[in-house]
């Protein structure tokens, strides 16, 4: 009983009979976009972390109480801050550090503590950017890997082609089918990562435009107090 064009063209089907390269290429396609909605679940939960800790911080931070309780409050518990929380934490500390030695030189107390706040600012950043180059560069190059695949399995169709005399439909499509899996494979792994990437790029910008400005407050704030 021979097997009909409907049978050879479901999905399971093509991949299995897929040559050795063109299934190297989906399982590499497949595992690149698990990997890439781990990490988009990830970042998901850590922006949405950072948005609402810069919140309750500023919440906190302009309701216009003492410095000196907020520096205390966020240093005595046990979790370490983060966000603003942390630059406002580095910059003080520092701040503080300069009083106790007796250092009357303000532009000295400041500098030092914007090297502090930029500091943390800076390790902030790195978290909220971490993963973002793996997302950019699955959107980018898997297109082009799933291209790779097309290419090696159309070659492959029109080699088999090259032993028959005459083509038909039936042998021509399951070959050229299996070939186009691996496009697909490959636009539905870049298609979320780049709209991820995207996202999560401007995302990051607005919360550092945000960690900036409170740096430039915040330092004013302390050059008047001192």
């Amino acid at each position: 009983m021979s097997v009909g064009v409907t049978d050879d063209m479901s999905i399971f089907s093509l991949v299995a009979g897929a040559s050795l390269p063109v299934q190297f290429v989906l399982a590499v396609l497949i595992i690149t976009s698990l990997f890439s909605w781990w990490y988009i679940f990830i970042k998901v939960a850590a922006i949405k972390r950072a948005e609402t800790n810069a919140d309750d911080f500023e919440n906190a931070f302009w309701t216009g109480g003492d410095l000196n309780k907020l520096f205390e409050g966020l240093t005595a518990g046990r979790r370490k801050p983060q966000g603003m929380a942390s630059i406002f934490e580095a910059g003080f500390k520092e701040y503080a550090r300069h009083k106790q030695q007796g250092r009357s030189e303000i532009s000295d107390v400041m500098e030092g503590s914007r090297r502090a706040m930029r500091a943390a600012y800076n390790r902030e950043l790195d978290d909220l950017d971490a993963h973002l180059p793996f997302l950019a560069s699955v959107g980018s190059v898997s297109p082009y890997i799933g291209l790779f695949g097309t290419v090696w399995g159309i070659m492959n169709a029109f080699r088999g082609l090259s032993n028959v005399a005459q083509a038909t439909l039936s042998q021509v499509a399951p070959g050229i089918a299996e070939a186009l899996v691996a496009t697909a494979i490959g636009l539905f792994a870049a298609i979320p990562a780049v709209i991820a990437y995207n996202r999560f790029a401007s995302s990051v910008d607005r919360l550092s435009v945000r960690y900036e400005s409170f740096m430039e407050e915040f330092t004013n704030i302390l050059q008047r107090k001192s």
